[in-house]
C-alpha cells in the first residue's frame, strides 16, 4: 500500500498545534525529528495522521490546517489507523515502524478546545524510527508489513 506525504509539522512545545514545514524534515534514528517538542528515547517519536481523516473532520464543520491535531506527517492514500502495531512505513531513506494507534487525550488539547472533537486520539498513530532520513511534502510513503 502507497501514499503520498502532503505536509511535515513541527513544534518545539508539547500539547500544542505544530507549524508545517515548507521543504524536508530531518528523522534521527532512535529519536525523531529533529528540532520537535516530541523527539526522544520513547515509542512516541513521531504521529502521523492521515488527510482522509482530516478532510472528514473539516466536512462535519472542524476549520483546521495541517498540524492542528499535533500530527507531525499528513499523508493521504494509506488509512494509517488500520495498520497493525509493527508494521512499518518507508519513506525515501526513513523507515518508521508503528508502535501505537490511537492514544489518550492530554486534558483536552487546544484543537478540542477550540472545535469541540480531536481525532487524533481516535485517528493518529505513532512510530519510532528505526532508520534515519529526510522527509518532506511530495514523497512517497509505503506501508509495509509489521516486523
Amino acid at each position: 500500500m502507497k501514499g503520498t506525504v502532503l505536509a511535515v509539522c513541527v513544534s518545539d512545545i508539547r500539547g500544542i498545534h505544530k507549524t508545517e514545514v515548507t521543504g524536508r524534515i530531518r528523522i534521527v534514528e532512535g529519536f525523531g525529528i529533529e528540532g520537535d517538542a516530541h523527539g526522544g528515547s520513547w515509542h512516541r517519536q513521531i504521529s502521523l495522521l492521515s488527510r482522509e481523516k482530516i478532510e472528514e473532520f473539516k466536512r462535519r464543520g472542524g476549520a483546521v490546517n495541517n498540524g492542528d491535531f499535533g500530527e507531525n506527517i499528513v499523508v493521504s492514500g494509506i488509512d494509517l489507523r488500520s495498520l497493525p502495531v509493527g508494521s512499518r512505513l518507508k519513506f525515501d531513506d526513513a523507515i518508521l515502524e508503528v508502535t501505537q494507534i490511537g492514544k489518550e487525550c492530554h486534558a483536552h488539547c487546544e484543537i478540542f478546545r477550540r472545535a469541540g472533537d480531536c481525532i487524533m486520539p481516535r485517528e493518529g498513530i505513532f512510530a519510532r524510527v528505526i532508520t534515519g532520513g529526510t522527509v518532506g511534502k511530495g514523497d512517497t510513503v509505503e506501508a509495509l508489513a509489521a516486523h
